[in-house]
């Protein structure tokens, strides 16, 4: 409430004047919030106001407030910065939330951040650049503090004391061999109770979970998410300690996924910015309607082939449209359920007969009571026997078909390398129409004509 009082007040200063005066007053306000909370502000301004108020955000701050942008209105700033700007922008911020603004920037610009930058933060920065953005390696933070096992707590606690500050979220060291290799996890709650003259060998966790810097980062999440970790060691094939991943990056990348799901099955980008401009926004939605226009057509092109029998039975023409949306709703929720257990590693090979079984059993009962409920509905509406039986099979064989196509489709679609959110509800809502089309109508052509 406080954060949109406060959007309110800014707007309205900005939309009533801009002189040195506003500008000030809003300078004050924007930068007396925190840096999300700033980036809350830039989000929400439309465009023409978004730039001036970006260029009125704290310097010191500015780096921090660009990280919580999102990758949209990020890029629409650092498309107007060159090399050393962006170097100096990020300069203090952590190596992970340094990867993730230069990921937004072009490959040839890169090289140019890079080059401004201190030799150790560039090496740091490279390593990490070096693993795709969607893997353990891209999401990794390489700040980590490392121990021996050999040494005593004592020495551990000494060795702490000589840090200014640790890396946030630190709540396990690790502990390494010689050469780097991992060898378990010291808990900041157990540094704490143990006897100084305890080694760490003997309070050191050796079954901790490891992930592999080649983990794809949904999976990452589903790890932290089933054993409730706040960091988690990230180690290359050799088992050698590279960095860590923290509970704020694994947040992270369940909220793009969850807006990727979102915006993807109405065909959106999952970096749509909601106050873009006219230009930008209609090309992006105008792509997916085009799609959904020819499998329109497709559906369309189905009931041509029972124009002779729609000229002599007009009521076909009214009942259709009801086999048709039964079946788009029931096969969305089916498809839904799916991609989601997909989401959180629920749904493997091994249960997909199992699943499809269930779906199928759920399809075909949902399908004989609403046949029976549409069937007694037509029944009394157009005194038809025979019309009623035609759209209650119909009825019945698209839910069924609707919960096969939402349990099948997104396995195929994944086996594919095709996101199943993206295209997995255009592919049903074709698939259920055409099948509600067919059926209905070829029954009614059998049947009455």
């Amino acid at each position: 409430m406080q954060s949109m009082i406060v959007s309110d007040k800014l707007l309205a200063k900005l939309e009533n004047s801009i002189d040195s005066v506003t500008l000030s007053q809003v300078r004050h306000t924007l930068n007396n919030l925190a840096p999300p909370d700033i980036a809350h502000q830039l989000e929400i301004a439309p465009p023409k106001y978004r730039h001036i108020l970006w260029g009125l955000v704290d310097p010191e701050v500015s780096g921090e407030v660009l990280h919580d942008l999102s990758d949209d209105i990020q890029l629409e700033f650092l498309n107007k910065m060159d090399g050393a700007e962006v170097a100096l922008l990020t300069e203090g911020l952590d190596v992970d939330d340094v990867v993730d603004i230069l990921q937004q920037l072009p490959d040839r610009v890169i090289p140019e951040v890079l080059k401004a930058m201190t030799l150790q933060d560039r090496q740091r920065i490279e390593t990490v650049l070096t693993y795709s953005e969607d893997t353990a390696g891209g999401l990794m933070d390489t700040e980590i503090i490392t121990v021996r096992p050999d040494i005593s707590v004592d020495v551990v606690l000494r060795y702490l004391r000589r840090f200014e500050e640790i890396p946030d979220t630190t709540d396990n060291l690790f502990v390494v061999s010689r050469d780097d290799t991992f060898l378990g996890n010291l808990s900041i709650g157990k540094l704490l109770t143990s006897s100084p003259t305890t080694t760490v060998r003997e309070v050191m966790n050796t079954e901790f979970k490891a992930i592999d810097v080649n983990l794809i980062d949904s999976e990452v999440a589903i790890l932290f998410q089933r054993y409730d970790l706040v960091s988690a060691p990230v180690i290359d094939q050799s088992r050698r300690l590279l960095g860590r991943i923290t509970i704020d990056d694994v947040v992270d990348v369940i909220v793009e996924d969850a807006d990727h799901s979102l915006l993807a099955m109405a065909g959106l980008s999952d970096t749509e910015d909601t106050f873009s401009s006219i230009g930008r926004t209609a090309p992006r939605r105008a792509v997916w309607l085009g799609v959904n226009l020819l499998t329109a057509i497709l559906a369309s092109s189905a009931i041509s082939l029972f124009e002779a029998t729609l000229d002599k039975i007009v009521v076909l023409a009214i009942l259709m449209p009801i086999v048709a949306s039964m079946g788009g709703v029931a096969g969305s929720q089916t498809l839904t359920v799916v991609i989601r257990g997909m989401a959180l590693g629920q749904v493997e090979r091994g249960n997909i007969s199992w699943l499809l079984s269930k779906e199928f059993a759920v399809g075909a009962l949902n399908g004989l009571l609403y046949a029976a409920v549409i069937g007694g509905i037509v029944s009394v509406w157009f005194q038809d026997i025979r019309m009623a039986v035609i759209i209650g099979l119909a009825m019945a064989i698209n839910l069924m078909a609707a919960a096969l196509t939402g349990t099948i489709l997104p396995v195929i679609l994944r086996s594919l390398k095709i996101d199943p959110a993206l295209a997995g509800s255009v592919i049903l809502t074709t698939i259920t129409d055409i099948v509600g089309f067919v059926s209905f109508l070829g029954l009614a052509a059998v049947f009455l004509v």
